[in-house]
């Protein structure tokens, strides 16, 4: 080192050394040169470099020796540094810890220290914290500053009190703080993230009016605030008036649009507004691809993401570690391995490590393949490598078998955890404890449950709710409810698909009473019922009979803000038909649509057609069948096969048999019970021959027993498949031995064959 080393020369190398451990060898390496000595700004210059890269350790040793060497009074500027970096890597205790060390090591914070503390804490949630700091800065005798009236008008606004916060920006002058645009437009995110834009827009206008605009800081903070859900013209308005007072975007900018695009579904927008970045004299950066890459993996246009992931490259950008692990990710959830496996070998070439969501996705699109044994084997290559084990890891691990049924290794993966130095959590067991009851396994999952109580863990709502759907689907409502109870004393509170969950087990059981018990329960619980709740509690009433209590809750849906959909009118249309009223049951289906303004499906046709042709008013039914299809409600099966049996009881053979074929003809299989009831139909009015012609049919699209599948000489198939099929309808219980007498001997009969094969 040359004599004439200077500390600012020192600054300069720590500054622009990337890795901040070598800077840190360097700065204890010329400790050691003679004559020289550290200051103020190399120590600040380290402490910044350590703490920007997350390496608080040896930064918490680099202030410590700085306290040593330089006066404490004067390090209010440093200690600020370590908050905002402890804030940015989300440690807020540790950065709660520096503020109050500040006094003990005689550096009294001014209102920047409490400035700095209070962002901190409003960032991430602590709002209650973050005023008692204010109240502790005022106590002391600190003015607020305006930057201290923004930080509080950013809590008011993420507390969703926008109207206090504007309060407080009118009352900024009185307390001798000048109002600044930043503040306005921190007022305006608060009413937009609430979704009060005309006042929104009416206060970014009044802030325009006052000669105040914007910087491009405070402005882009704003519209990614709508651009996040997706208001991407909303903030092309904001853009437009800004721009016309001398404010324009930047790269940021652009990237918070691309991302607003992206969410919105107008992707084709996104990429042309990349590809015009470069015209307004920007130049896109690995940001502005990564966001347009992502949001085109997650509307699985990977293929096209891939395509940028090469541009970026050519444009002389290198892809990072969320590049390529987004569009390895949308490969494996699009079922396409190869092409993840492909862009990750190419990755890796090009120096690429794979980490943690990397290995996540892999394992999770190999399941989704039900290559349970490949998933396995990436997750101890993963381990191999060098990846710590972590919980992440293991869970995904742990879903993909437990979703496969595998249970019993999803189980031995989680005694394993804890030799490999990683405990389990709760979530482990939620999805040990739901493949358990997806198998009908309950009791095991409840036995399971009690382990994890045993050891520590607490359960938390989705642990609950997936045992008592679990015993509601066994019909176990005993069970259920005992969970029910049990879980207000783990501090859990049931919330409305847990009520939803019970309601719907005991309507399954015709338990109407105990169904208003519990509806009574869950609202003096404080549980706010939505309209499944609702249309829960109509079917149960609509099974018990009581159908004008069921069309009584209509006027109360509405009176919730609710709106009755058509799963509502099903029940009551089907309610009023099992009651004997089928008038009722006609007038509410016309009603439905004209008066609620709820268009019909094909299940809700279906409900009319059937209960049409079950009381034989088979020119109803015929009428609404062609009308469902000018409604562009298409006929399923069920409706095929609703009309057939209504045909057949009237006595209309002819549509009926009519009917089947276009059935077929349109892709749907009928049932052995719709064919047996054609044929037997055909039969009593003599028409073997068409009862022949539909016994052939079935061979012919393969309705026919497992048996005639191990016939392989073809010439025997076909001579012994229709006979095979006509003695299997008897013994089922489909045909009557009438019917069954005429095709024993029609499909025997050559000649009769000959005419059908003629045709």
């Amino acid at each position: 080192m040359s004599p004439a080393l200077l500390p600012k020369h020192v600054a300069a190398v720590i500054k622009y050394q990337r890795n901040p451990l070598k800077a840190l060898e360097m700065f204890n390496a010329v400790n050691k040169e003679d004559g020289f000595k550290h200051n103020f700004l190399t120590y600040k210059c380290m402490i910044e470099k350590l703490g920007f890269h997350g390496e608080f350790e040896a930064m918490e040793n680099v202030l410590q020796e700085m306290r040593q060497n330089v006066d404490n009074s004067l390090l209010e500027g440093v200690y600020i540094g370590c908050m905002r970096n402890y804030g940015l890597k989300q440690k807020v205790q540790e950065a709660i810890d520096v503020f109050e060390r500040m006094d003990f090591y005689s550096c009294e914070p001014t209102v920047l220290s409490y400035n700095a503390i209070m962002n901190i804490l409003v960032e991430y949630g602590y709002f209650i914290q973050a005023h008692k700091v204010y109240m502790r800065m005022r106590d002391k005798g600190i003015v607020p500053d305006v930057y201290t009236f923004t930080i509080r008008i950013k809590s008011f606004g993420r507390t969703k009190r926008p109207h206090a916060a504007l309060r407080l920006l009118r009352n900024m002058p009185l307390q001798g703080c000048e109002i600044n645009a930043v503040a306005y437009c921190t007022v305006v995110g608060g009413f937009f993230e609430e979704n009060h834009h005309t006042e929104a827009y009416e206060l970014f206008d009044e802030m325009l009016k006052l000669g105040m605009s914007p910087n491009i800081t405070a402005f882009n903070k704003l519209i990614h605030i709508l651009c996040k859900k997706g208001e991407v013209q909303e903030s092309e308005k904001l853009l437009n008036k800004v721009m016309k007072r001398g404010v324009s975007p930047n790269l940021f900018t652009i990237n918070i649009f691309i991302q607003g695009l992206c969410r919105k579904g107008a992707l084709n927008e996104a990429v042309s507004l990349l590809n015009s970045v470069t015209m307004e004299g920007l130049k896109p950066d690995v940001v502005t691809y990564n966001t347009l890459i992502c949001g085109l993996c997650k509307s699985a246009n990977v293929a096209e993401a891939e395509i940028f992931l090469h541009k970026m490259v050519n444009e002389g950008l290198e892809p990072d570690g969320f590049t390529y692990n987004a569009v390895i990710d949308g490969y494996c959830k699009s079922g396409m391995i190869q092409n993840a496996d492909k862009i990750l070998n190419d990755a890796i070439f090009k120096g690429f490590i794979p980490d943690e969501c990397t290995y996540i996705s892999l394992i999770n699109g190999l399941f989704q393949d039900g290559e349970t044994d490949r998933s396995v084997a990436v997750f101890n290559e993963a381990l191999r490598k060098g990846l710590k084990p972590n919980i992440n890891l293991y869970n995904t691990l742990i879903k993909g078998l437990s979703l496969q049924g595998l249970i019993l290794q999803a189980l031995q993966l989680m005694n394993e955890m804890s030799e490999n130095g990683c405990s389990p959590n709760i979530w482990t067991y939620n999805i040990v404890i739901n493949g358990l009851c997806k198998m009908g396994c309950v009791s095991d999952a409840s036995n399971l449950l009690n382990d994890a109580i045993a050891k520590g863990y607490l359960p938390d709502i989705f642990t609950f709710n997936t045992l008592i759907d679990g015993y509601c689907k066994q019909l176990k409502m005993e069970n259920a409810i005992e969970i029910l109870n049990q879980m207000w004393s783990y501090g859990v509170t049931p919330d409305v698909i847990t009520y939803n969950t019970v309601l719907n087990g005991l309507c399954k059981t015709s338990k109407s009473e105990d169904v208003m018990e519990t509806f009574k329960a869950m609202t003096e619980k404080g549980c706010i019922p939505n309209l499944i709740t609702y249309n829960i509690l109509v079917e149960s009433l609509c099974k018990a009979r009581e159908v004008n209590e069921a069309l009584n809750l209509l006027e109360e849906i509405e009176k919730k803000g609710l709106a009755p959909d058509v799963i509502t009118f099903g029940a009551l249309i089907h309610g009023f038909y099992n009651n004997g009223d089928l008038d009722g049951a006609y007038q509410l289906f016309r009603k439905m649509e004209q008066g609620y303004k709820v268009c019909h499906t094909t299940a809700t046709y279906n409900i009319m057609i059937n209960a049409f042709s079950e009381k034989l008013k088979i020119k109803m039914a015929e009428r609404l069948f062609h009308e469902m299809d000018e409604n562009g409600c298409v006929p399923d099966g069920y409706t095929y096969r609703v009309m057939i049996d209504g045909f057949c009881k009237a006595g209309k053979v002819d549509s009926g048999y009519h009917f089947l074929l276009e059935k077929i003809k349109k892709g749907f299989i009928p049932s052995l019970t719709t064919f047996g009831r054609v044929i037997n139909c055909l039969c009593v009015e003599d028409r073997v021959h068409n009862a022949v012609g539909l016994i052939h049919l079935m061979v012919g699209k393969g309705i026919v027993p497992e048996v005639v599948n191990t016939i392989f000489e073809s010439d025997k198939k076909d001579v012994a498949a229709p006979k095979i099929v006509v003695e299997d309808l008897l013994k089922r219980g489909h045909i009557t031995y009438y019917a069954y007498n005429l095709l024993h001997d029609g499909v025997r009969d050559k000649k009769l064959l000959k005419k059908l094969q003629s045709r």
